[in-house]
């Protein structure tokens, strides 16, 4: 499938989620946390950056090892990213759903 963000089209799933993540860029994920009701601030892409670089070392991620990671705890995590936290992160951060989440 093909969708349109931020002027560009892009590849996604039938979730809306990227499927090639040398697409994403910052505007990319701006236009999707606009979409999900999420003004982005500081904060939010350090927490984005870090699910990137998880992403690209192959970690599986979940709620638990965000809330260890150092980088934000568990109730920081839903505060910045209130409705499905982990589900709403990974897409504006352009990777696939985690496998943790339903």
């Amino acid at each position: 499938m093909e969708k349109t963000i931020a002027n560009t089209v892009l590849k996604v799933n039938e979730e809306g989620y990227l499927t090639d993540f040398s697409q994403w860029n910052q505007e990319v994920g701006s236009a999707i946390a606009q979409e999900a009701n999420i003004g982005m601030t500081a904060r939010h892409w350090e927490v984005i950056a870090y699910l990137q670089r998880e992403f690209k070392n192959e970690v599986p991620l979940s709620i638990r090892r965000i809330g260890k990671s150092g980088v934000v705890d568990i109730k920081e995590f839903y505060q910045l990213f209130p409705m499905a936290p982990l589900k709403t992160a990974s897409k504006i951060a352009g990777i696939p759903k985690p496998v943790s989440c339903i």
